[in-house]
């Protein structure tokens, strides 16, 4: 094999196309890395489903291949597949040390403690994982110890940014190494993997700092209780709420189960720094004055068994809304759960509760990067190649857009699909054919055992309901003997439709005698004719079509 020869592929198996479920593949020969295992959010069209996670058949397929994966940071965006992904390959995983903590809380949620080698790193550390040197170069995020990976391969440097932002006043000071990324450009950088999330957003994303001065605005103004609802993972940010909380002297509860699990973990670790006296327990909020005390909630989403969504629904156990309590609700609906944001911030309201939401008023600002910096990004590094990554397919093309603008030719930008293989070699990168990807769904203990059929079933049965027909025919001749029965869920109530419901037995009597008379035994037959005739009936009756379950038993 020449050198010329040698190539390097990068398989997407997630997060393009879409937010969440990030996951990248980097091979070279027999040898794959892995970059980052999340999950995502289910959308509205997928009832009951609780978790979307990437398919990794592709990864199963090869396990006797794949040597580590690489994690860029602690979101669920970014980790939450694993506890899914470890059942199935068990690999060393490496990461930064508030990424591992998180991670280890959830592999102890689900009995996984220990399954896994997790190696911690620091950002500057460079590991050997097989062919590939892996060096980890410090970013800001929203959340602490988040990295860039620079993969150096035998064909060139493959830079992963992670999610990013450039922000030049970090809550923890800890700034972006622009100097590594410089260094990295410099000495040439092959393909550079880039955030999209905010490809269409103008100019530069704020600096979280911002929002550690709106918050002292509210605090210097709000007379009772003070409640912030938040990510759990923005660590940054609730260290911001704890500062502010301390210098007006207010003592702060945590509540949501995330939300307690992250404060532990992050103060465990010292990336949380919480002044003596500060934190106080859920019960002992009401020993002091309403003036004197923060709430800090999950429930920035709107989402329906959160914290906040349940004090807005005055179903909280312990928590109740009060007039005079100020609500900060520090975040951004993500996109789909505008209406369940809305909904909680008007039961809020309602309750008498004054309530600080506007994107303007600087109580939240994004983790991720706006178009300067991306700009910025592709300046610093001088990449060969580009594929920008980490969003909706609209965001990629925009990223793409801006990489034009800065000068990366048309031609070596390459806006992929989850499951394309792109292969680059020293000059040249092409899309190579595809492997399997898509998603998993996962229901409860189930995953992958829901699939398109299940779902439909379910819009149909959320749509239209159900009805069922019972029949005891003689198996013999073939006669009814009992029935037909109707008994019908979500469809119509059956005593104020007796109408509806005696003429629908009667289409099924007429059917069954028909078949009887053709000679027609088999039970698919008569169960679709059935089906059909009923079907067309209650569709000219009703103008619904509800799920029919035929029920035929033998005597």
């Amino acid at each position: 094999m020449g050198v010329k020869e040698q190539k390097v592929s990068l398989i997407p198996l997630g997060g393009l196309g879409e937010i969440g479920k990030n996951m990248m593949a980097v091979r070279y020969g027999d040898n794959i890395l892995v970059i980052d295992a999340g999950l995502m959010f289910p959308e509205e069209d997928m009832p009951g489903i609780d978790v979307v996670i990437p398919d990794i058949s592709y990864l199963v397929e090869n396990r006797n291949l794949v040597r580590g994966i690489v994690l860029t940071h602690g979101h669920e965006d970014h980790i939450g597949a694993l506890p899914y992904v470890l059942k199935q390959i068990n690999v060393p995983i490496y990461g930064t040390g508030l990424t591992l903590g998180i991670l280890d809380g959830k592999l102890k949620e689900q009995n996984m403690a220990g399954v896994a080698k997790l190696n911690r790193v620091k950002p500057g550390d460079t590991v050997e994982i097989g062919p590939f040197r892996v060096e980890f170069i410090r970013v800001s995020h929203s959340i602490p110890d988040a990295v860039a990976l620079a993969i150096h391969t035998p064909v060139g440097v493959i830079l992963h940014t992670g999610d990013f932002k450039f922000d030049q006043t970090p809550v923890d000071g800890q700034v972006t190494d622009f100097h590594r990324l410089a260094e990295l450009g410099q000495k040439g950088v092959l393909v550079l993997l880039s955030d999209s999330t905010n490809a269409e957003r103008p100019g530069y994303t704020m600096s979280e700092r911002v929002v550690g001065h709106a918050f002292e605005e509210v605090f210097s103004k709000a007379k009772e209780r003070i409640i912030i609802a938040s990510f759990a993972s923005n660590v940054h940010r609730l260290q911001q709420a704890i500062t502010v909380a301390h210098k007006f002297r207010r003592k702060v509860a945590v509540v949501g189960r995330s939300m307690v699990n992250v404060v532990n973990i992050a103060a465990e670790l010292g990336y949380l720094q919480i002044p003596k006296d500060t934190m106080i327990e859920l019960d002992e909020i009401d020993r002091y004055p309403a003036r004197q005390v923060v709430i800090l909630t999950t429930g920035s989403q709107g989402e329906p068994m959160s914290a906040l969504t349940r004090m807005a629904l005055s179903d909280h156990k312990r928590l109740e809304i009060y007039p005079g309590d100020t609500v900060i609700i520090s975040a951004t609906p993500i996109p789909g759960n505008e209406k369940m944001v809305a909904r909680t911030i008007d039961h809020l309201f309602r309750l008498g509760a004054d309530v600080i939401y506007e994107p303007f008023s600087g109580i939240h600002v994004s983790g991720h990067p706006s178009q300067e910096e991306l700009k910025l990004m592709i300046n610093l590094t001088r990449p060969r190649f580009f594929v920008p990554v980490h969003g909706e397919y609209r965001h990629l093309v925009k990223h793409a857009q801006i990489a034009v603008e800065v000068g990366i030719p048309r031609e070596n930008i390459f806006i992929a699909e989850n499951g394309q293989i792109l292969e680059f070699t020293r000059k040249k990168g092409r899309v190579a054919g595809r492997v399997t990807a898509g998603q998993v769904l996962v229901d409860g203990l189930g995953v992958g055992d829901v699939g398109n059929i299940v779902l439909r079933d379910r819009k149909q049965l959320s749509q239209d309901g159900i009805l069922i027909v019972v029949v005891t025919i003689n198996k013999e001749t073939g006669s009814i003997i009992a029935g037909p029965d109707i008994v019908s869920r979500g469809f119509v109530y059956v005593r104020e439709s007796e109408e509806l419901m005696d003429e629908a037995k009667v289409k099924v009597r007429n059917v069954l005698e028909k078949c009887q008379e053709r000679g027609v035994s088999d039970w698919a037959n008569i169960k679709a004719n059935v089906r059909d005739v009923l079907g067309k009936y209650l569709y000219d009756k009703t103008r619904r079509r509800p799920m029919i379950l035929p029920i035929i038993m033998e005597i």
